[in-house]
């Protein structure tokens, strides 16, 4: 049951240079897939009035078609991660394709938000045996997770369950910018916060979470 929110320890330990948990012992909320129309804007009122500051893995061709969104984000001192240019998964393509797709997100938030990064995380977590050393080349520390909300099944009662039994002081935590999850992700974060504070925990902001 664990592995269906948290990444196995095997995987762990083959790839050490991943980043799998937050490194101070608080709790960093993350965000894949936007900018999005009709959750972006529920996600950063939210996160405005409750003080958390969090990562954003946003598609490239999400930042081209919305950018006044995706500066919203900056503007609101939140940190932006690369989640490549399409959203393609590496299983299913080329490692030159899944490479481009990579730089294209680099080229476009340049173009478009005069704005670079130095994290990265793969569609669906999926990723090939050579990334990691691609990755550096490119200047990119690959950020996995912790606890996956599973918010995306637009179930709350889903999410609360997996913040309830998994929830750790030192948890990265994924949740999503899109139309699946839209209908539950304010509670969805309130819910969190407040297993934050009912645990004894804080929230970290993503720099002093992952370096």
């Amino acid at each position: 049951m664990k592995l269906l929110y948290n990444p196995s320890v095997p995987g762990k330990v083959l790839f050490p240079e991943f980043i799998w948990q937050c490194r101070n012992n608080k709790v960093l909320l993350t965000f894949d897939d936007g900018p999005n129309p009709g959750s972006t804007e529920i996600i950063l009122k939210v996160l405005e009035e409750l003080g958390i500051k969090a990562l954003f893995f946003m598609v490239g061709n999400n930042i081209r078609r919305y950018p006044a969104l995706a500066n919203d984000m900056l503007n609101a001192g939140h940190d932006l991660g690369n989640h490549t240019f399409n959203h393609k998964n590496a299983a299913f393509v080329s490692k030159k394709v899944f490479d481009n797709e990579i730089l294209m997100f680099n080229k476009v938030t340049n173009e478009v938000l005069n704005r670079q990064t130095s994290y990265f995380r793969p569609p669906r977590g999926r990723f090939d045996l050579g990334l990691q050393k691609r990755l550096k080349n490119y200047g990119l520390k690959n950020v996995m997770w912790s606890l996956l909300s599973f918010d995306y099944k637009n179930d709350i009662n889903i999410v609360k369950f997996a913040l309830d039994n998994f929830l750790l002081d030192n948890s990265l935590v994924v949740f999503h910018d899109s139309d699946k999850s839209k209908n539950i992700i304010e509670d969805s974060i309130k819910y969190l916060a407040d297993k934050v504070i009912d645990r004894g925990f804080e929230f970290g902001a993503p720099l002093e979470c992952l370096n």
